[in-house]
């Protein structure tokens, strides 16, 4: 998912900072209100952060011989709501290009947009409609860990074959080419987030029970082996 340095023609550079910039600024204005609203809500935000800094920084190979990894951002959306995963994973991709040359600084509008902006988004849907039928909630953490995973993968997948339409089957073709590579081969990296997320917000419900009570994770009377 991290594209890498100088591989998107610089308009397209500029386009995807441009798209990005206004959620990473009302993310950024997010993140502070929270911290003020509630300063226990600190060590959540941090380890929100650091999960999606250490799941998106881990390189497996795919079965298609590329290399895919997990991302992270859907718990932070089901905690805090996509806008602030708008900016914490902002900082989780900068640090990554800087430290760890994973992405670059030239993509960095088009690797915010699809990690930390479109499946953010992506994930909160799936968790508030599955809120709204009353789905029980580590199936509402399951399906938004999965969906934030595969949609940075289908966004980026669009943002390749917009650079590198195929010769003959134009931006379609394309398309159909870096899904086929990257979304299918995510599926399984996917599910096993969604296991690793409900077993996260578990451990979350026995350590800050009445701060995913106060953020409307869980009911205020929720059992924590209810999860």
């Amino acid at each position: 998912m991290h594209i890498a340095e100088g591989f998107l023609p610089p308009i397209q550079c500029a386009a995807w900072f441009a798209v990005a910039t206004p959620f990473v600024v009302h993310g950024a204005r997010a993140v502070i209100r929270e911290a003020r609203r509630s300063p226990e809500s600190k060590l959540l935000l941090a380890a929100a952060g650091a999960f999606t800094f250490v799941l998106s920084a881990i390189k497996l190979p795919s079965v298609t011989g590329s290399s895919s990894h997990p991302t992270g951002t859907g718990a932070g959306a089901v905690l805090f709501g996509p806008p602030v995963m708008a900016f914490l994973g902002t900082v989780v991709l900068l640090f990554q290009a800087l430290l760890l040359a994973h992405g670059g600084l030239t993509t960095l509008g088009a690797n915010v947009f699809s990690m930390a902006i479109a499946g953010p988004w992506a994930g909160y849907g799936i968790w508030r409609l599955l809120r709204t039928v009353k789905a029980p909630t580590w199936l509402g953490v399951f399906s938004a860990m999965v969906v934030a995973n595969l949609t940075t993968y289908c966004v980026t997948s669009f943002q390749l074959a917009f650079a590198y339409p195929d010769a003959a089957t134009g931006f379609w073709g394309a398309a159909a080419k870096f899904l086929g590579i990257f979304a299918v081969s995510q599926v399984p990296l996917a599910i096993a987030e969604g296991i690793l997320g409900i077993l996260l917000f578990g451990f979350f419900t026995r350590v800050a029970p009445a701060e995913l009570a106060r953020l409307g994770v869980v009911p205020a009377d929720r059992e924590v082996a209810g999860v």
